[in-house]
C-alpha cells in the first residue's frame, strides 16, 4: 500500500523557519511501525511554507496514495481541512486519517462528513496506525483496533483507548527517516533531526495536554536503542539534535547514563537541545551539568513557567520548580540558570504571562526575570486547548474572548486576565521580547558564525516584523507597529489558496484547557499543542 503522512506548514513564532525546521518525529515513527510491504513516504511542509499547494498537488500526483495521514496541532487545524479538502478533490476515493494532539484530544471535531476524514488514531499512534493499515490490507475488523475512531454508515465508531506502550520491549520500533520526501531540516544553519529517549511524565502542570493524552506515567527506552538512533541520524546527515522527550529530567541518573554513553560513542560532536524542568537542575546540576556538557549539549529548553509563587499554584507546576528546605518548598528556578550558565549551557526560557489573576507589574516581574537569565525567551500566553486541566477556571471567569482555533499558537493572547485585556498582555510581550532575542545574536554567533553573519539581516527583518522608517525615527507608537506586526502574522497563517470545507471554524469541542509547554514545535506520536 502506498501511504503519504503529512505534518502542517504551520510553524510558531518562537521558531521561526529562517533559522528552525525540525522534522515531526511522530512521522517517522509511524512510517517505522508499518509493516515492511507498504511504501511510507513522509512531507513535514513546514520545509515548503511558501509552495505547500505545490507540494501537496505533487506529491499526490506523484504517488497516488491509498491512504493519507496528517499530524495536527490545533492551531493547525484550518489548514490541515483545507489540505484535506485539496486532497480530496484530486483523488475522491483518497482515505484520510488524522492524529496527533488536537484529534486525540477534540475528536469531535473532525466528524463532520463534510472533512472527508475517514479514521482518527488518538493517543499514541505507532501501534493505532501499524494495525489501521494491516485492517486495510487485509479486512481485518476496524472494530479491534484500540485507540481508532472510524467513519461508518451510521457515523463514527469509537473503540476504546489504547494502553500506553512501555518502551523497553521492543514493541515500538525505530522511526523510518528513509520515509522523508523533502530536505532542509536545520538549526542555525547545522542539520537536525529529532529523538525521543522516554515519553510521558508524572507531574499534572494544569497547562500541560500530556496527562489527559496519556495518563501520569513515564517509560523509557533502552539506551542502547536511544544510541542506535541517534547514530541512525547522524549517519543521515544530523549535526543537531533534538530530544523531544516530555520529561526526561524525571530520571536523572538515567539521563547521566545516557550523557555517558553518548561520549563513549564518540557522538558528542554533535549539538544537542533538551528540555527539563528547574528542580533537576538545580539538585543534580553540579554533576549533571559538566556531563551534559561534554555530551555535546548547547541548549535547554528550561520550563520555568513563571517567577510568581502564585502563578505557578495557578499552572500546579510548583512542584516541578521548587525543593523542599527547612521551612518549605524554595524555587528552583534562578538555582538551575545559575547552574547551567556555569557550565555554558544557553537557555531557552519557557514562560507563560497573562495567567487569569495578572496584573502589568506580575507580567513585567517575568519580563524582567527574563531579560536578566534567558538566553532565548519562549514566553507564552495561556491558550485554550483541547485537553488541558485549567480551562473551567478560564471560562467559568469568562477571560476566554477568542475562540478562533488558527491563532491559538501559544503567542497570540486569546484570554485575558481579571485586570488586562489580551491585546495588552499579548502587546506586552512582544514588545519586550523582540529585544531579548536581540540580545542572544553574540552567543549565536559564537556557536553558528557562518549562518549568522549570512541571515543576520533576515533574522532582524523577521524579529522586527512591522517596524517601519517612521516607528523607527519616533513618528509612530510601539502600538503602531504591533498593530502591523499583528496583520502581518494573520496573513502569514495563509499557507495556500484552498477554501476551507467549512465555511467558518466550529468552537472547541470537547474538554479545553492552556497551552502546555511549547516545545513541540516537533513531536513524540501525539505531538503536543
Amino acid at each position: 500500500m502506498q501511504i503519504l503522512l503529512l505534518s502542517m506548514p504551520d510553524s510558531f513564532e518562537h521558531t521561526p523557519t529562517i533559522a528552525i525546521r525540525m522534522p515531526n518525529g511522530a512521522l517517522a515513527s509511524l512510517a517505522g511501525n508499518v509493516d515492511p510491504q507498504h511504501q511510507v513516504a513522509i512531507a513535514d511542509l513546514v520545509l515548503v511554507q511558501s509552495s505547500v499547494h505545490a507540494t501537496v498537488v505533487r506529491l499526490i500526483e506523484q504517488l497516488q496514495p491509498r491512504l493519507v495521514g496528517l499530524s495536527v496541532m490545533t492551531f493547525q487545524r484550518s489548514t490541515a481541512r483545507r489540505i484535506i479538502s485539496l486532497i480530496r478533490a484530486m483523488k475522491p476515493d483518497v482515505l484520510v486519517a488524522v492524529g496527533g494532539y488536537d484529534p486525540s484530544l477534540a475528536p469531535e471535531a473532525w466528524m463532520d462528513p463534510t472533512l472527508g476524514v475517514d479514521f482518527i488514531v488518538r493517543g499514541e499512534g505507532d501501534l493505532t496506525f501499524r494495525d489501521l493499515v494491516r485492517a486495510l490490507d487485509g479486512n481485518n475488523p476496524l472494530s479491534a483496533i484500540p485507540g481508532l475512531w472510524f467513519r461508518s454508515a451510521d457515523g463514527f465508531h469509537r473503540n476504546p483507548p489504547r494502553s500506553v506502550a512501555s518502551l523497553d520491549g521492543g514493541e515500538i520500533r525505530p522511526p523510518a527517516r528513509a520515509g522523508r520526501v523533502l530536505s532542509g531540516y536545520t538549526m542555525m544553519g547545522r542539520p537536525i533531526d529529532v529523538i525521543e529517549t522516554s515519553r510521558g511524565c508524572t507531574f499534572d502542570c494544569s497547562f500541560c495536554s500530556i496527562i489527559e493524552m496519556r495518563g501520569r506515567n513515564f517509560h523509557r527506552f533502552t539506551i542502547d536503542r536511544v544510541i542506535a538512533d541517534i547514530t541512525d541520524a547522524r549517519a543521515r546527515g544530523a549535526r543537531s539534535i533534538f530530544l523531544v522527550d516530555d520529561n526526561i529530567t524525571i530520571d536523572v541518573p538515567r539521563f547521566e547514563s545516557l550523557c555517558q554513553a553518548i561520549i563513549e560513542h564518540g557522538l558528542h560532536d554533535i549539538q544537542y537541545l533538551v528540555q527539563g524542568m528547574t528542580a533537576a537542575f538545580a539538585t543534580h546540576g553540579d554533576t549533571l551539568a559538566p556531563l551534559m556538557r561534554k555530551a555535546g549539549f548547547r541548549y535547554v529548553f528550561l520550563g520555568i513557567e513563571n517567577v510568581l509563587a502564585d502563578d505557578l499554584v495557578f499552572l500546579k507546576a510548583t512542584a516541578k520548580n521548587s525543593r523542599r528546605k527547612m521551612g518549605g518548598a524554595q524555587n528552583t528556578t534562578q538555582a538551575a540558570v545559575d547552574v547551567l550558565r556555569r557550565h555554558g549551557i544557553l537557555i531557552v526560557g519557557g514562560l507563560i504571562v497573562g495567567n487569569p489573576d495578572d496584573t502589568p507589574a506580575a507580567i513585567e516581574t517575568n519580563l524582567a526575570f527574563a531579560r536578566k537569565y534567558v538566553d532565548w525567551p519562549y514566553i507564552q500566553h495561556p491558550t485554550p486547548y483541547p485537553g488541558t486541566p485549567m480551562t473551567n477556571d478560564f471560562r467559568e471567569r469568562g477571560l476566554i474572548v477568542n475562540t478562533r482555533v488558527e491563532e491559538y499558537d501559544g503567542t497570540s493572547a486569546v484570554t485575558r486576565s481579571a485586570h488586562l485585556d489580551a491585546e495588552e498582555i499579548e502587546f506586552m510581550r512582544w514588545k519586550a521580547e523582540r529585544w531579548m532575542k536581540v540580545r542572544h545574536i553574540p552567543a549565536a554567533m559564537r556557536l553558528h558564525p557562518g549562518f549568522v553573519v549570512r541571515n543576520a539581516r533576515r533574522m532582524m527583518a523577521h524579529t522586527f516584523r512591522g517596524t517601519t522608517w517612521r516607528s523607527l525615527v519616533g513618528l509612530e507608537s510601539a502600538r503602531d507597529t504591533f498593530r502591523r506586526y499583528r496583520e502581518i502574522r494573520a496573513r502569514e497563517r495563509q499557507y495556500l489558496d484552498w477554501p476551507d470545507p467549512l465555511a467558518s471554524a466550529p468552537p472547541l469541542t470537547g474538554p479545553t484547557g492552556i497551552t502546555n509547554m511549547p516545545l513541540n514545535w516537533v513531536a513524540n506520536p501525539g505531538t503536543k499543542n
